[in-house]
């Protein structure tokens, strides 16, 4: 039984006009479907994906009126982002640079040419060269050339105060393997892969035991999901963390995947989420993200959800 990647991963946005500027805009991702957090549908949750919306290639929003960040231990502290080849770095540096912000430069690291920057509210993001491994979906109505598009996610970095904990989570209760450890800015990264691994497949740990805990907020990141292939191996690790032992929340049906969410021993949350049935259940392919999309269970309240959001223009 094995998670084959990173499925999504869910930040925080106390500005969602300049967020969907920013991840639309300036890096070209695809708007794949605007819809509410469930748990609470006074918020947007926006997604950006490829072209087809593939699993793997989601970054979402919790649009949440919350202070910024406090950045600090047991959180994740960078998000990958991953191009395709040496040609994009110099095209991604420039585009970063020109629209101004907080951007890093282009650097080798574990062996992949990466390109540190932030958006608006500070989220740490990172491009990543995945060699072009892979299939791609470039959107054709990017501003971004498909050449030179995000393929997807990964690697994730998660900064925690005591790497065994989190070590035994991933390794004995996940089934990750870990691979290799690095040393970069001035600290020592330990690999964890899954699945066929590669940068879509990895999670990157370090410990920082001085460091205070994080504090969620707006630049932050909310949790990170994985990929399992179908509703088999979703009820398999329904069944394994409730064997462990491992407090859960049980399976939710989210509409467009299925979840299951844990947290890890230094408090970060993760979610297991199936690939499918994916995002063009309730909306053609071509339409992805132009219109407020439900679940059913919330579409008879509708009215009074879309009065309680603040168009993002």
């Amino acid at each position: 039984m094995q998670l084959t990647g990173i499925h999504h991963l869910t930040a925080i946005s106390a500005k969602p006009r300049q967020n969907l500027a920013f991840y639309t805009g300036l890096l070209g991702m695809r708007l794949v479907k605007k819809t509410v957090n469930q748990d609470d549908v006074s918020a947007y949750h926006l997604f950006y994906a490829d072209g087809k919306a593939n699993p793997g290639t989601d970054l979402t929003f919790f649009d949440f009126p919350a202070a910024p960040e406090q950045r600090g231990t047991n959180s994740i502290s960078r998000t990958g982002l991953r191009v395709a080849g040496e040609n994009s770095f110099g095209y991604w540096r420039d585009r970063l640079k020109q629209a101004g912000g907080h951007v890093g430069d282009v650097v080798e690291v574990d062996g992949r040419l990466t390109l540190p920057f932030e958006d608006g509210e500070g989220q740490r993001l990172v491009l990543v060269d995945d060699g072009g491994a892979g299939t791609a979906s470039p959107w054709e109505r990017s501003p971004v050339p498909a050449e030179h598009q995000i393929r997807g996610l990964g690697p994730i970095v998660l900064t925690v105060h005591d790497l065994a904990r989190t070590a035994y989570v991933l390794t004995d209760v996940m089934n990750m393997r870990r691979v290799r450890d690095y040393a970069a800015h001035g600290a020592q990264i330990y690999v964890f892969a899954m699945g066929e691994g590669g940068p879509a497949a990895e999670l990157h740990v370090i410990e920082q035991k001085d460091l205070p805990a994080a504090r969620q907020g707006a630049g932050g990141v909310h949790h990170v999901a994985f990929r399992t292939p179908d509703e088999a191996q979703y009820h398999a690790w329904t069944q394994r963390l409730t064997e462990l032992r491992v407090p859960n929340s049980g399976e939710i049906d989210r509409f467009y995947f299925r979840s299951l969410y844990f947290r890890e021993p230094n408090g970060i949350l993760f979610e297991i989420a199936t690939d499918g049935p994916g995002f063009a259940t309730d909306e053609p392919l071509a339409a992805l993200g132009e219109k407020l999309a439900l679940p059913p269970f919330l579409e008879l309240r509708r009215a009074q959800i879309e009065a309680g959001l603040k168009p993002l223009g």
